[in-house]
């Protein structure tokens, strides 16, 4: 694992990462995060790497302790009109101007920034892995994001939302074929263009 990077002491850090870009169903969660400097809490890692019970616990911490955070969940219909890439570009501008306290400089998980944003900005490629602020952000976005699909599973039961979070999971796919897309399924993705694609042949007849 590489070191975190060193800033000045005037440099206000905001670390910024998303959860759900890849599932077939729900919401994309950005989070933005300024650590306070000496009360970090313990344990901060890539979310992926931690259990879902390390998560629960950290994410009260970082919310507790931080100089700042926010959260931003980028809906399905703006996830349509946008793709998943440009609803997540958009989620990391919206978390970074609600933080409380304004950042100088925002580490973003990844290799593409926003093209507007409220100050500088860097990408970091496996930041989540390697820089503590986006950590933070990593677990803050995965919690908030796994409690949003927990609730849309008492919206839409039958689907299994509540386990495996809209991912492409055997169950998920069986619960598809079972009862077709609902209203929170990402129509852009393939595995979901394929089944509705014979709707869509015979609206076109």
């Amino acid at each position: 694992m590489s070191r975190p990077l060193s800033f000045g002491a005037d440099e206000i850090v905001a670390g910024v990462d998303e959860a759900g870009r890849g599932p077939l169903a729900g919401p994309v969660v950005v989070a933005a995060v300024i650590l306070h400097p000496r009360r970090r809490p313990r344990g901060l890692a890539d979310s992926k790497v931690l259990s879902e019970a390390q998560r629960e616990t950290l994410a009260p911490r970082i919310r507790q302790s931080a100089l700042a955070w926010a959260v931003v969940a980028v809906d399905i219909d703006e996830i349509e009109r946008l793709n998943i890439l440009g609803a997540t570009l958009a989620g990391m501008t919206r978390a970074l101007a609600a933080l409380a306290v304004a950042p100088t400089l925002a580490l973003i998980d990844g290799n593409r920034l926003p093209k507007s944003l409220p100050c500088a900005a860097r990408a970091i490629v496996d930041g989540d892995a390697s820089e503590p602020s986006i950590s933070a952000a990593s677990i803050l976005a995965k919690t908030a994001r796994d409690q949003i699909m927990r609730e849309l599973d008492a919206v839409h039961p039958g689907y299994g939302f509540a386990r495996h979070k809209g991912y492409s999971t055997p169950e998920h796919f069986e619960a598809l074929e079972r009862h077709g897309p609902c209203a929170i399924h990402r129509r852009g993705f393939e595995p979901i263009r394929r089944l509705i694609a014979p709707e869509l042949a015979l609206e076109g007849l």
